[in-house]
């Protein structure tokens, strides 16, 4: 077996194989802000299979998103009774929240994908990948200057977190 191999039969029960280290973390990122740019994935197994690359251009970013804050965002300007602005989108997953809101906060950024990295009573954290679309040394590799054209993949939910969402029965 490879490296990557072990480390995502680690991180399938990573209460139990991680212990004290998944304690540690959760509470060194919970003091922290709510988008932090992170150089090295937590989890480089699941950041390589998702296409992230350790070269420049490439941006990683931990997200956390409150569990019960799924609401879309307050409205502006007047509100009218029978515009139901307000209404828990349950049809979007904590992922996808999370992709969005990396999106907006590295607006010259474009969201490749995100994965799962660890949870508590009130939170989740996600990594998000993101490329930087005017960089030359992704405007030169041919296996991702596609995304150079591309805006907006998560609102747009074009992202692997969000077509789950979106193919979902409810």
């Amino acid at each position: 077996m490879g490296m990557y191999k072990y480390i995502r039969n680690l991180w399938k029960q990573p209460k139990e194989n991680l212990g004290d280290l998944w304690r540690k973390r959760l509470i060194e990122w919970k003091k922290e802000n709510t988008t932090v740019r992170i150089e090295h994935p937590t989890r480089i197994d699941r950041a390589r299979s998702l296409g992230y690359k350790a070269k420049q251009g490439y941006i990683l970013v931990r997200q956390r998103v409150t569990r019960q804050k799924r609401q879309r965002p307050k409205f502006e300007g007047g509100r009218r009774s029978k515009h139901m602005r307000r209404k828990k989108v349950l049809g979007m997953n904590y992922g996808w929240i999370a992709e969005q809101r990396a999106q907006k906060k590295f607006v010259n950024c474009t969201v490749l994908n995100s994965y799962y990295v660890g949870e508590d009573g009130g939170n989740f954290w996600y990594e998000v990948i993101l490329v930087d679309r005017a960089h030359p040394a992704i405007k030169a590799d041919p296996n991702i200057n596609w995304i150079c054209d591309k805006r907006a993949r998560a609102q747009r939910g074009l992202t692997s977190a969000a077509s789950k969402s979106r193919t979902r029965k409810l």
